[in-house]
């Protein structure tokens, strides 16, 4: 999953696909590059990042779906987005999955997926962009993350979506401190086992800075490593910003693994 902000703001790449002609260029880069899904995003989740009204983020979004869509009609297209409005407006214009880092919060979101015979990821946050860094304690941020994930998952499948388009994701770098961070990749296997698809995006996240000391422009490697988990791990996918890097790490890595196994 390559990812494209169509936003003035997001910590890796903000203001450099804001335009519609950047931003479909982008997609185009990341298809190429070997990307399977496209995620556009017009809101920003960064780590004190303000919420964005439903009709800014459509502005934004619509368009550039709607030309993908166009330009490469067998693509796969994922929305960012946790607000309903917004997703049914993207999956009109062409989108295929919902990527909603709420865990699909907001009443009708899992109705809307399930009407329109669409993916869901349900991702872990704690708070919202702008607090979840507040409070990052937990008495055991595997099994309370998984939990949660659970329940959100079974909520999705009772609501009408088939089990293998409900994604989960951990949330890596959202309310979780960097130890946390470092369990939940570690127990993606464990994640995985509840029966449905994983999603991983550690791409060039706040972690792997303070661990590294490395600037959010040099942290490719660690990038990679943070993918190690999800290595020849079934219907698992990665979430980063360097699509063509990525693809050539996951394809060794799982031949290498594949012969040592």
């Amino acid at each position: 999953m390559g990812v494209l902000n169509c936003t003035p703001d997001s910590f890796s790449d903000g203001g450099r696909n804001f335009l519609l002609d950047d931003a479909v260029r982008h997609a185009e880069d990341l298809i190429e590059d070997g990307a399977t899904i496209v995620d556009v995003g017009g809101e920003s989740t960064r780590p004190g990042a303000a919420p964005v009204a439903a009709s800014e983020e459509k502005q934004r979004v619509i368009p550039v779906i709607t030309e993908i869509r166009r330009r490469w009609p067998e693509s796969i297209i994922s929305v960012d987005t946790s607000k309903v409005e917004v997703a049914a407006e993207a999956l009109a214009a062409g989108a295929d999955l919902v990527n909603d880092v709420t865990a699909a919060s907001e009443i009708g979101m899992l109705e809307l997926a399930a009407e329109r015979s669409a993916g869901i990821v349900l991702m872990h946050i704690r708070g919202a962009p702008r607090t979840m860094q507040e409070d990052t304690t937990y008495t055991n941020v595997v099994a309370e993350v998984h939990q949660h994930l659970r329940q959100r998952a079974r909520a999705a499948v009772k609501a009408g979506i088939p089990p293998h388009r409900v994604w989960l994701d951990p949330g890596i770098g959202f309310g979780k401190d960097d130890a946390g961070n470092l369990a939940l990749l570690a127990s993606l296997p464990d994640l995985g086992a509840i029966g449905h698809p994983v999603l991983i995006g550690p791409s060039n996240k706040s972690f792997i800075g303070r661990l590294t000391g490395a600037p959010v422009e040099t942290r490719l490697p660690g990038t990679l490593a943070a993918l190690i988990p999800a290595i020849n791990l079934p219907q698992a996918v990665v979430r980063v910003h360097d699509a063509a890097a990525a693809a050539q790490f996951l394809e060794i890595a799982s031949r290498v693994v594949g012969n040592t196994a």
